[in-house]
């Protein structure tokens, strides 16, 4: 199915150009899904009430005067406010669905049934649709309750393995299964879109936080399904390496993550311990993470003696894998120290927002940053004539 979408500012190019994508979701794992749609050229168009996305709204921080937290999960696309309780609002959402390639939504389960918007009202009509549903704990017994990432962080599991031993479970510093959710709907949505290819088939695609956090917790889930442990807060510790965690060195902490028997000797060497290496403590990997109360001392005692910059210099150049923990200021600079351009600036003159960059090189097909994060219904009007008029010929329904 081939679908013509409204006339753009700026031709969008990227290896999904020429699809659209009918975005109903808002917040975060929604809108992150499909932002990284139009990075990609996909043609996105944001719908959202007459109040707009509640993240509008999640401030401070501010880049004048709009919400960083909208700002970072936006750009790329087009705003229409449309209130799916008015009759030609409603008419208008279920025309653009009808004309979609794609269609997001994370609505409670359900929730856009009394709109004849969910998936068996809009297939009915435009049966190749892949149309992505996300929810927090799935559309079965769990399509009641509320999606909220901290919620899922805490019965997921993962806020037992944050956090010191001794002390408080701790929530990830970002909605790590929001994130998560928005690139498994992304996956998802590809995936559904290669069989349509083949097939001619659309499908309906959906996606949970808690399944979501269970595969993601990846080693710690499977240590309890295949071999029934529990794990356990340890803080900055890992449960099966050592060392691998921060060690304090003269001016601050070093992560230090020797994870393989060539990598420690390589660390030994640098530190002017060789004789550790065959300690047979600390021999084997596992020796070395059932012996680390021993083994941390030993380096701690000689980190100690040199800032932590000069250890990173010398242990990376030796092929020890380490890094100072830095600030997200700090972290955004050592990107640019490598080359990575992570600031990009979607948008012309006064309009253009900085934004951070699209982690995915193409060698053909390149992301494309081509509009700053939509104000509220900005293209309500462009987008609604849109939708009044016929559509071009070479849309083909399947």
């Amino acid at each position: 199915m081939t679908t013509s979408s409204a006339a753009t500012p700026s031709a969008a190019s990227g290896p999904l150009s020429g699809l659209l994508v009918a975005d109903f979701s808002r917040i975060l794992a929604g809108p992150y899904a499909t932002m990284l749609l139009a990075d990609l050229g996909a043609e996105v168009v944001k719908v959202e009430s007459p109040a707009g996305d509640d993240t509008r709204t999640w401030m401070p921080p501010v880049h004048d005067e709009v919400s960083t937290y909208y700002l970072g999960v936006n750009r790329n696309k087009r705003s229409v406010a449309l209130d799916l309780k008015d009759d030609a609002d409603l008419a208008a959402a279920r025309e653009l669905a009808r004309r979609a390639d794609i269609m997001v939504e994370n609505f409670k389960p359900g929730g856009l049934r009394r709109f004849a918007l969910d998936y068996e009202a809009v297939s009915a009509s435009n049966p190749g649709i892949v149309y992505a549903s996300i929810s927090g704990f799935g559309s079965g017994g769990g399509a009641s309750l509320p999606g909220y990432d901290l919620i899922v962080q805490a019965m997921s599991g993962l806020m037992s393995l944050t956090g010191d031993a001794d002390g408080s479970p701790y929530r990830a510093g970002i909605s790590v299964f929001d994130v998560m959710a928005g690139l498994h709907a992304s996956i998802g949505i590809l995936a559904a879109l290669h069989h349509r290819a083949a097939t001619g088939q659309g499908q309906h695609v959906e996606v949970n936080l808690l399944s979501t956090a269970l595969s993601g917790m990846v080693n710690h889930s499977s240590a309890y399904v295949a071999a029934g442990v529990v794990p356990l807060r340890m803080g900055n510790a890992h449960p099966s390496l050592f060392p691998y965690e921060p060690l304090p060195a003269a001016d601050g902490d070093l992560i230090v993550a020797a994870g393989n028997d060539g990598q420690f000797r390589k660390l030994c060497e640098v530190l002017g311990l060789p004789e550790l290496v065959d300690d047979l403590r600390f021999a084997r990997t596992r020796d070395r993470t059932a012996n680390r109360e021993a083994l941390r001392p030993l380096l701690v005692e000689r980190l100690g003696r040199r800032s932590k910059m000069e250890w990173f210099h010398e242990l990376t150049a030796a092929g020890v894998p380490c890094g100072p923990i830095n600030t997200v200021d700090e972290g955004v600079a050592f990107a640019e120290s490598l080359g990575l351009d992570p600031v990009v600036r979607p948008g012309e003159g006064d309009r253009a927002v900085p934004s951070v960059r699209n982690p995915i090189t193409f060698s053909l097909t390149e992301p494309s940053y081509r509009l700053p994060p939509p104000a509220l219904d900005e293209h309500g009007a462009e987008i609604r004539a849109w939708l009044t008029e016929p559509e071009r010929p070479g849309r083909q329904d399947t």
